[in-house]
């Protein structure tokens, strides 16, 4: 796999409702694959399929946005997030 595009870091996550909050580095849109690395064992891929700034549903985000995205995993604080 080539070089991973940095994307964000994830800044919160909502346990309750499996949401991560990621600041943003670069843009992101609603469809791209993202990839989460942290921790000891903590590396996974998923779609984004839909993404909130401000519990508002918006199709793309740009860099320095903070945006909330459902994940298939648990995350943490200051996990890395890429492009995939």
């Amino acid at each position: 796999m080539g070089e991973a595009k940095p994307l964000g870091v994830v800044s919160n996550y909502f346990d309750h409702v499996c949401v991560a909050a990621i600041k943003l580095e670069s843009s992101l849109k609603v469809g791209a694959k993202i990839r989460f690395v942290g921790g000891e064992n903590t590396d996974f891929e998923q779609k984004v399929d839909s993404m909130q700034i401000h519990h508002d549903k918006v199709g793309k985000a740009k860099k320095g946005d903070e945006v909330g995205l459902i994940v298939k995993e648990r995350v943490r604080k200051g996990y890395r997030v890429f492009k995939a």
